[in-house]
């Protein structure tokens, strides 16, 4: 049975795990879930993913849901461990990728998820964004930022010199700071980032599956 990720093409959290999907060249079906007519907050769809949200996927029979974590179970299962997760038993690496995690989740998705919410996703549904929170994201961001050149200065990836899954991570939502016309991630202010960043986000299996995007709308 070939491995059914629930989701919707152009979803962020979705991509988050197609991105790796492809990079491990895993076979998959998207079975689409159309949350733009609230489709995830059925009843039948809350047996699967109880709190109405997507990605999950089926793998014979086995449900998952929650991104991140899904996409750690692929690279488990279909030969990611030494590719995309450094093997349990260098214990440095596998600390260093914890940190790099703990670093992505913490620092840079809560300003770029609130800058996609206010910029994105709110007009995207015909409401305005907020400037005061817009302005609260932004100057969070660049302080984050600054953290990342630091980081990036010393290794060529978030989680040392060699690409891991926290790497393909951040590309969902940081893409969707070029949607909303911001440079952060490739100006001359932070070198090290841009580096980082036009290297993964140029990866073909990146490129493959962000080919369709949400925007907002005029």
């Amino acid at each position: 049975m070939v491995l059914k990720l629930y989701g919707l093409a152009v979803a962020t959290c979705t991509k988050r795990v197609r991105v790796v999907l492809e990079e491990l060249q895993v076979p998959y079906e998207l079975v689409a879930i159309d949350i733009l007519k609230a489709d995830h907050k059925k009843d039948d769809i809350k047996e699967h993913q109880p709190f109405g949200q997507i990605p999950w996927i089926d793998d014979d029979g086995f449900k998952l849901f929650e991104s991140r974590a899904i996409c750690r179970y692929i690279a488990l299962k279909y030969g990611g461990i030494g590719k995309l997760i450094p093997d349990p038993a260098d214990v440095q690496k596998t600390a260093l990728f914890e940190q790099a995690a703990s670093i992505e989740t913490s620092n840079f998705d809560p300003p770029v998820w609130g800058l996609a919410h206010e910029k994105v996703f709110e007009p995207f549904f015909g409401r305005a964004p907020n400037p005061q929170n817009v302005e609260a994201h932004e100057k969070a961001l660049e302080g984050r930022l600054s953290g990342y050149e630091v980081l990036l200065s010393k290794t060529r990836y978030v989680a040392g010199d060699e690409l891991t899954l926290i790497d393909l991570f951040h590309l969902s939502y940081g893409a969707l700071l070029k949607v909303q016309g911001y440079d952060y991630l490739e100006s001359e202010k932070y070198p090290n980032v841009a580096r980082w960043w036009k290297d993964v986000s140029s990866r073909p299996t990146w490129v493959k599956v962000n080919s369709v995007q949400l925007e907002p709308s005029a």
